[in-house]
């Protein structure tokens, strides 16, 4: 899908000889005088032999996925999710129908139920359900990641098969509960506390901007909370707060300008106990264990991005083609083609990020600078590409029963969710040494 030819092909790097200076006339850089510039080939020579080979193509399993996502996103939730979205409710007929197909579980091995995606795969199924409709994808996206990745990375054997499994074929719908009214960004105002009681711990707090908890797919939610210390230092933990557990209930579903068929809710938890089971890893360590499956949620908005830009690209292309003014399609005039030119570019570059952010998970290495640098790029470029496409629709693309505008108004949260965009930055300039 995505291939990198090398800059200087290996077989021609493979005919030189690292120690021989260029030359006035080599074929390498043009005419180029060694002393004059400084220049010296065994310095250049290194500077490529070095680099491994990069190849984004994607294997058998990968492009099969690609293509069942594709065929169900064109078939059922092109057609039906946009109507979900008018109506502002989560369509888990949908969810469910992609729970049988395996989609629920893709980054979960299938000891666990899952069918064990790479993630370079689960980018490309999301491209193309994310191409269909913003707020399904979203809820697949934060499920598959958030949802189920703490359970999956530090749960126990006996919290795997009872929460993780159904999770994995697509039973039910998971959440994790981080931000509240106090806290978002900076988790030191998180005031959720779990305190131990009777054999467990009881949970008092409240929080916001929670998906995927309010479903009737849902079977509850992860919820972070602070925890005892014996110093100053936030200490939290992770536990498993199941729908119906008394003390623990919601508030209506949130309406936000996008995202409007996704399940979004405050929580509340007023003395909500659970048992020491419940508890997922380290009664410390919850904050690390969060931010861990964070990592991949980064990419996975990257990959949001990247099919809302698809999206809008493609919409506005066609509708350019269609739309006659001045005796010919407004795709002829060079304002139009400057903007969709742009527009293509910009998408090959954060695809490029993203799918290399992608691989390096996949080949466990670390990725959490360009896991930031692939949602940063491609979220800003989602939400400029939709504001283009929406001006070369014109009056078309401001109705709100056109497609685009649907597209123009999901696409200001990718800038937000899963850390804002000023976070990415500050992850960036602190992994370059700042």
């Amino acid at each position: 899908m995505v291939e990198a030819p090398y800059a200087v092909e290996p077989e021609v790097l493979g005919e030189l000889d690292p120690a021989d200076e260029l030359v006035p006339g080599h074929s390498l850089l043009g005419d180029v005088e060694t002393k004059a510039h400084g220049f010296n080939l065994s310095t250049l020579y290194r500077s490529f032999q070095y680099d491994p080979p990069v190849d984004f193509s994607l294997n058998d399993s990968e492009r099969g996925l690609l293509e069942l996502s594709r065929d169900f996103a064109q078939k059922e939730i092109a057609a039906r999710a946009p109507v979900a979205w008018e109506e502002g409710r989560c369509p888990t007929d949908l969810l469910r129908e992609m729970g049988e197909l395996g989609l629920l579980g893709m980054l979960i091995p299938e000891q666990w139920g899952g069918i064990g995606m790479s993630t370079v795969g689960f980018v490309a199924a999301i491209e193309q359900i994310g191409q269909a409709d913003q707020s399904v994808a979203a809820a697949l996206q934060a499920h598959v990641t958030i949802g189920s990745m703490p359970l999956y990375l530090f749960g126990n054997d006996e919290q795997r098969e009872r929460w993780l499994r159904p999770l994995a074929e697509g039973r039910v719908l998971g959440a994790f509960g981080l931000t509240e009214p106090g806290a978002g960004s900076d988790t030191r105002g998180i005031r959720t506390r779990a305190e131990r009681h009777d054999g467990g711990w009881r949970i008092n707090g409240q929080k916001t901007f929670i998906s995927n908890a309010g479903t009737d797919m849902s079977f509850g939610v992860t919820v972070l909370a602070r925890t005892p210390s014996d110093d100053d230092k936030p200490r939290f933990g992770s536990f498993v707060v199941e729908k119906d557990t008394p003390g623990f209930t919601m508030g209506p579903k949130m309406r936000g300008i996008g995202w409007r068929g996704l399940d979004t809710r405050e929580l509340f938890f007023a003395d909500v106990w659970v048992p020491d089971e419940h508890l997922v890893g380290d009664p410390n360590l919850g904050l690390g264990q969060f931010l861990a499956a964070l990592e991949v949620g980064r990419i996975s908005i990257a990959a949001l991005s990247l099919s809302l830009t698809q999206a809008v690209l493609d919409l506005a292309l066609a509708h350019a083609k269609e739309r006659v003014q001045f005796g010919q399609s407004i795709s002829k005039f060079q304002a139009v083609q400057f903007k969709l030119a742009d527009i293509a570019t910009e998408l090959e570059a954060a695809r490029w990020l993203t799918y290399r952010a992608a691989a390096l998970r996949d080949a466990g290495e670390p990725f959490l600078k360009e896991a930031s640098m692939a949602k940063l790029k491609a979220s800003r470029l989602a939400a400029s590409a939709a504001s283009e496409a929406v001006q070369i629709h014109g009056g078309i693309g401001y109705m709100l029963d056109s497609a685009v505008a649907r597209f123009y108004c999901d696409s200001k949260v990718l800038e937000i969710g899963e850390g804002t965009n000023e976070i990415q930055h500050m992850v960036i300039a602190r992994a370059l040494g700042c």
